[in-house]
């Protein structure tokens, strides 16, 4: 049977050989000499062998064995990897270490995020941080398979998705996007119905049109673009328009325009989803609370 090693009993015997007695040692344990004498016959008995020679009363210098002598590295090596695998496990549970793997759709991403990671990482300077960034389907996807702590979504249909948890935060309304020349641009909302006679560009967040009036113009469009960058570069080529959410709107673009869709007005939800009944490692955790402090959150 493998002798249990105590890591104050292996401190013990290392500061006694180091500082070549019982009583320094004792000092800088705070504790009696009796108490260091009884840990390491106590450690002794485990490693059956003496690790000191036995003390001349002329001197009270403590001189190892040839054992301690062997012994004495080893101990150093099992303190030293107890103290990192304790220091790692301290920073884990502080956030200030270990990895952050979170997936977010394009829009949050993009206008939110950096400047959230940012600030959290300010105290968080060796943490790891794995980012995905998809459609809401896709995120929802590497919830499940818990390939992310957690995601950054909208869902559908929060019904089907009785296995997770949705916190709300963010919310922005649909609208229609097309380039600043274009007859629609002069609008200040848009009716579905004025729609009708112009090319429409379906992408992945059409589907937020599912279950009202507008939705029949999706399901006639000839063209779907998922990619935002080839959806905004065809806009702006004048071959059709499109709907997106607010966040989604590409602002840095000097040649589109938003017109808020009033009739329908639909309004999209963004959270965060995560798995129902599942503990999240101390820096998922820290992060999902800092952006609910910073961010706030919508009433359901």
């Amino acid at each position: 049977m493998l002798p249990d090693l105590k890591i104050t009993q292996l401190r013990h015997f290392v500061w006694v050989s180091e500082l070549k007695g019982f009583h320094a040692a004792a000092e800088k344990a705070h504790r009696t000499q009796p108490a260091i004498s009884l840990s390491i016959r106590d450690l002794e008995t485990k490693l059956g062998e003496s690790l000191f020679e036995k003390r001349n009363v002329k001197t009270t210098k403590a001189e190892l064995t040839p054992f301690g002598i062997y012994f004495l590295p080893k101990a150093k090596e099992l303190i030293a990897h107890h103290d990192r695998i304790a220091e790692d496990m301290r920073l884990l549970s502080e956030h200030k270490t270990g990895h952050l793997r979170i997936a977010s759709v394009p829009s949050i991403a993009s206008r939110v995020l950096p400047e959230l990671l940012e600030e959290f990482m300010s105290h968080s300077s060796d943490l790891h941080v794995s980012f995905f960034d998809d459609n809401s389907a896709a995120v929802l996807k590497m919830v499940e398979s818990q390939k992310v702590d957690f995601g950054i979504a909208h869902l559908f249909h929060e019904e089907e998705h009785s296995d997770k948890d949705f916190i709300p935060i963010w919310q922005d309304q649909i609208g229609v996007v097309c380039p600043k020349n274009h007859s629609l641009a002069q609008k200040e909302s848009l009716c579905w119905q004025e729609l009708k006679s112009h090319r429409l560009i379906n992408n992945g967040t059409s589907r937020l049109l599912e279950d009202t009036d507008a939705y029949s113009l999706f399901e006639l469009s000839q063209f779907y673009i998922s990619n935002m960058i080839s959806l905004t570069a065809m806009i702006e080529a004048g071959f059709g328009i499109t709907t997106l959410p607010w966040y989604a709107f590409p602002q840095e673009s000097k040649t589109l325009c938003f017109v808020p869709l009033s009739e329908p007005q639909v309004v999209r939800r963004l959270g965060i989803v995560l798995l129902k009944n599942k503990s999240m490692t101390p820096p998922a955790q820290a992060f999902l609370d800092f952006t609910i402090q910073r961010m706030g959150t919508l009433n359901k």
